[in-house]
């Protein structure tokens, strides 16, 4: 048995969280230190817990998967992981190992240099109630105490103070109630002092931001959804000017949601701040409190043996949610894929921060209206509009669909049998046969032949005739003699 105890300094309000690499993830205080280290050590051990103020684990079972145990010892308290000051100290069992921890400096003598029987009497937590009459007794270390005679111990001070020489000695089983990674992180936060501003509140919520990135490093989990509550002062509070984000009970909550599972904190900072500027704070705010709502396993990262290129600045998706958190969700909007084979019906416009509904998915274009200008962002084939395919189709079909789509079919005339566009067209591709919409009533039937055909002027244009018969034709026998023929698409 092996056991190592930890014990962060109490003075917290320099650390910096960083990465592996040193990048500085979240410049902001952690709300619990001890909670965030105990996270950060069941990485390495699934047996820590608390003693006091300290973190005891025993690593014995572990030191064979890390490399032995130097090289855990290293990787747990390595310099480029500084999550709070730390003090550590080792021994065979819990209660030499926090002894030891206790005696940090005694006397000029290395910690690991003090054996068991010279541990003082008050680094034995079980002996601290006695510590007036063993002195009187002139018992000063834990090899005096052990040298008494057990019965006559337990009759004076109990047999909890016998069973807990037992245990430092590894002469009894160590029970503890280990502990394990809350499934939902929820931390609260009291302020030093009365915060009467919203966008003041965000040097609170950097520090519980920065205690969420370590639950959720220990995890291996992105966040989708997380909420801000706060408490205001029920002493000050104007019930005539609640809002949206305020309720009559005292209390103020703000709902953050990402596109993708994230552990950016300085992301999610971001977008707290761009809507903490649209809030209205009715009364001073005591208490803060952060709680996850939604969050999922990440995927790990495949590394290139090539060089990458190097990124600057935010992802497509980070943009996406700042503008939406700052000019409003419906002025930012993307297109989502439905399941339906008439192509004026395969894609539809929504907000680009919405989730996803069943049975769609994001397409490929976006929008962002501010006012006046309504400028278009495309991946899609070709420029402008994309026309997004259907997952449903063939990919040999799909390959003919055209890069522009026209919002309403425009009637061609028809000549001896022929369409024309600017002169006669030549059929090149075809049909694709369209069949669909038969559940959405006659007038949105559509029975159709597509074909891509060519114009001496226009270029490849995407055609149909409606096909006879089709519920939502003119029923006139000129109309079933003569095909009706409509311009749908553009080829870039």
């Amino acid at each position: 048995m092996h056991w190592i105890a930890l014990q962060p300094t109490l003075d917290t309000s320099a650390t910096t969280v960083v990465d592996t690499s040193g990048t500085a993830l979240a410049d902001a205080p952690l709300v619990d230190a001890p909670s965030a280290w105990a996270w950060w050590a069941l990485q390495f051990t699934p047996l820590v817990a608390r003693v006091e103020a300290a973190l005891v684990l025993e690593v014995s079972a572990s030191e064979r998967l890390f490399g032995g145990r130097d090289a855990l010892l290293d990787q747990l308290l390595k310099p480029n992981w500084p999550i709070a000051p730390v003090e550590y100290a080792q021994g065979a069992t819990s209660l030499i190992a926090y002894g030891r921890l206790q005696c940090a400096g005694h006397a000029g003598v290395g910690v690991a240099a003090l054996a068991p029987d010279a541990l003082p009497l008050h680094t034995l937590v079980a002996a601290r109630a006695h510590l007036p009459t063993l002195a009187r007794l002139g018992l000063a270390n834990w090899g005096q105490l052990r040298a008494l005679p057990r019965g006559g111990l337990a009759r004076r001070f109990g047999a909890g103070l016998v069973d807990a020489l037992d245990c430092a000695y590894g002469q009894r089983a160590e029970l503890y109630p280990w502990l394990t990674l809350p499934e939902v992180f929820d931390a609260p936060l009291e302020l030093l002092s009365s915060v009467e501003t919203a966008s003041a509140l965000l040097f609170g919520a950097r520090r519980l931001l920065a205690q969420l990135q370590l639950w959720l490093r220990a995890r291996q989990r992105g966040v989708l959804a997380l909420e801000l509550l706060w408490e205001l002062d029920a002493r000050r509070s104007n019930a005539l000017h609640l809002d949206a984000h305020h309720t009559g009970g005292g209390q103020g909550r703000l709902v953050l949601r990402t596109a993708q599972a994230t552990q950016d904190m300085q992301h999610l900072a971001r977008l707290l701040a761009e809507q903490l500027a649209q809030v209205t704070l009715p009364a001073p705010v005591l208490h803060l409190r952060l709680r996850s709502l939604q969050t999922q396993p990440l995927a790990g990262e495949s590394i290139s043996l090539l060089p990458d290129d190097v990124r600057h600045g935010d992802s497509l998706h980070q943009l996406l949610e700042r503008l939406s958190a700052r000019l409003g969700a419906e002025q930012v909007r993307s297109t989502a894929l439905l399941a339906d084979h008439r192509p004026e019906r395969m894609q539809r416009w929504q907000a680009a921060v919405q989730t996803p509904t069943p049975g769609s998915r994001s397409g490929a274009l976006c929008a962002i209206n501010s006012g006046a200008k309504h400028l278009d962002y495309t991946r899609a084939r070709g420029l402008g509009l994309g026309f997004c395919q259907n997952s449903l189709d063939d990919s040999r079909q799909a390959a003919l669909y055209p890069s522009w789509l026209l919002t309403t079919p425009l009637r061609l005339t028809v000549h001896q049998g022929s369409p024309q566009y600017e002169g006669p067209l030549t059929l090149l591709v075809g049909p694709q046969r369209l069949e669909a919409g038969w559940l959405d009533g006659a007038a949105h039937c559509a029975l159709r032949d597509y074909y891509v055909a060519r114009s001496a002027t226009a270029g490849l244009v995407w055609v149909y005739c409606e096909r006879l018969g089709c519920p939502g034709a003119d029923a006139s026998s000129a109309t079933r003699e003569v095909p009706r023929w409509y311009l749908h698409g553009l080829f870039a």
